[in-house]
């Protein structure tokens, strides 16, 4: 855990120095500094971070709801479910809503595909392997009804969100503060719920015994998750594959135990998106990548090699 912090410390300070203009830690109080890492980089930097360590931990849970080493909210449409919420507001509000407001139907989004997700989980008696075929179905859906809302818009700001919702933290100032504010409690308090994941992996029938209402708490692991991902979606636009690559990572180190592994995805969450962002920042010259592509240039070879595995017996994916 100590290196996990170290890790964060050092993408902390790179994401801080890094853009078109160098600004190493001695020039971060020049006057130039104050300007650029202060009002500019800062506000970014802390954005990257929550989301980051948001999505990492979403995903871990995930995983331990579905008993299922895939899972993860971009991959099973629970991201694009958020962008499907905010594209349909922006086409009946001409985009006159308040960023509040987008927020919640953001929630509201993710939310949704999530609870169709559980609803199949039990009423279909479905296999995990099968569930995670529905959850990317769902998301080729969502994203399919996003661009076609698109293609047959002349609205100039439906095309800018579509741009944004590929996920990007350009923009990003001291006015989303209250959004990266929305993200800390439920966060922290996911962070506290290591025990309960831990009685969860034993199966339904013996965390029953032991006394975990499993109901209740699924209910509020599921809100939890829809709103870490609805906010995240509507901070940065959705982001791929870091509920997917860092739990998945942590655990091949070793970390199983959820009391470990949640603060562990929250840290790595954190510097892996801290590092992707400094790539997308500086990987054009006078242009910005969107993170989206970043993130999904690491995870989708990982998850074909992790589907790989599966086929060897070496995932659970049941």
């Amino acid at each position: 855990m100590t290196l996990l912090a170290l890790l964060l410390l050092a993408a902390l300070m790179l994401g801080l120095s890094a853009g078109d203009i160098w600004l190493w830690p001695t020039q971060w109080f020049t006057p130039d500094g104050q300007l650029f890492v202060g009002q500019l980089r800062l506000p970014r930097v802390l954005a990257v971070m929550a989301v980051g360590a948001a999505l990492a931990v979403s995903g871990a849970v995930m995983q331990a709801l579905f008993d299922n080493t895939l899972a993860e909210p971009g991959l099973l449409g629970v991201s694009n479910g958020a962008g499907v919420a905010l594209v349909i507001a922006v086409l009946l509000g001409q985009n006159l809503m308040p960023m509040w407001l987008l927020s919640a139907l953001a929630i509201v989004g993710a939310l949704t595909i999530t609870l169709l997700l559980m609803l199949f989980a039990r009423r279909g008696r479905l296999n995990n392997a099968r569930l995670l075929l529905i959850g990317v179905a769902l998301g080729i859906a969502c994203s399919a009804a996003m661009t076609w809302a698109v293609y047959f818009s002349s609205s100039l700001d439906l095309r800018q969100l579509l741009y944004w919702l590929m996920g990007g933290f350009s923009g990003i100032d001291w006015r989303q503060g209250w959004l990266m504010g929305a993200l800390l409690p439920v966060l922290l308090w996911l962070l506290t719920r290591g025990d309960i994941l831990n009685l969860m992996a034993l199966g339904e029938l013996p965390a029953r015994q032991l006394g975990l209402g499993m109901t209740h708490w699924r209910s509020l692991l599921v809100l939890a998750i829809g709103w870490l991902v609805g906010v995240s979606v509507a901070l940065a636009g959705v982001i791929g594959f870091v509920g997917l690559v860092v739990p998945h990572m942590l655990r091949l180190w070793g970390i199983t135990q959820h009391r470990m592994l949640l603060p562990g995805c929250a840290l790595a969450g954190a510097s892996m998106l801290l590092l992707a962002d400094v790539v997308a920042r500086i990987a054009l010259f006078s242009a910005e990548l969107p993170i989206g592509v970043v993130t999904s240039s690491i995870g989708a070879p990982l998850f074909i090699w992790m589907l790989l595995r599966r086929s060897s017996g070496g995932i659970n994916v049941r």
